[in-house]
């Protein structure tokens, strides 16, 4: 994969009517994917550090836009993980947000009535109509449309068990845990002490505890 992007680079640089993008996009690209992808696995400061890589490189256009969508880059992570701090970050940038960045900020967040559907990329449209999230391909696109129907309270237990078996097959601990816990306190509530164990079980292993 890693020979593949390298040819194709260097593909673009021999074609002088495809110039590279800009340093900034490649620098604030390749920090992001990073630092989603250290959010995924639990990697707390790592997580941080290649995000503050990542905006500082949009800040350098002065393009409120580009620094929103980089912010919600790392808030669809947040809520793929079922951690809602309601974007900060992107919410101090939203007057100048673009109708698709606001769209898709009140598809992360749950606030589905009313919401203008054609604006969401093409694979969470369906999402807000029926709640259901297989068809996602992407397994990251199909953690996020998960926990936005949990915010919105549209997430059925099939969708909790698609989210955990999502997670797993990618080693990403931190949504693996928080799915997990929603699926023991739904265990707990049905008095099911059989499977609470079960799924407690797991936690403890996925946490490194067992």
């Amino acid at each position: 994969m890693k020979i593949v992007a390298f040819l194709a680079v260097a593909m673009l640089a021999a074609c002088a009517s495809k110039p590279l993008p800009p340093d900034w996009q490649l620098d604030a690209k390749g920090a992001l994917d990073g630092s989603v992808e250290d959010y995924l696995k639990g990697h707390t400061a790592a997580a941080a550090a290649e995000f503050r890589t990542a905006r500082t490189a949009t800040t350098s256009t002065g393009r409120a836009d580009h620094v929103a969508q980089v912010e919600l880059v790392r808030c669809a992570a947040q809520v793929a993980s079922l951690d809602f701090d309601d974007c900060p970050g992107y919410a101090a940038l939203a007057q100048e947000a673009t109708p698709e960045q606001r769209a898709y900020a009140d598809y992360l967040y749950g606030r589905w009535e009313g919401l203008n559907v054609a604006l969401l990329p093409g694979q969470h449209q369906s999402v807000v109509a029926t709640g259901q999230v297989a068809a996602v391909a992407d397994p990251l696109a199909r953690l996020v449309a998960a926990g936005a129907a949990f915010k919105a309270g549209r997430i059925s237990p099939e969708g909790i068990v698609q989210a955990i078996d999502t997670a797993s097959n990618q080693g990403w601990r931190r949504p693996l845990l928080a799915w997990l816990g929603v699926q023991v306190k739904r265990a707990e509530a049905a008095g099911n002490a059989q499977e609470v164990q079960r799924i407690r079980r797991r936690i403890a292993l996925a946490s490194g505890q067992a």
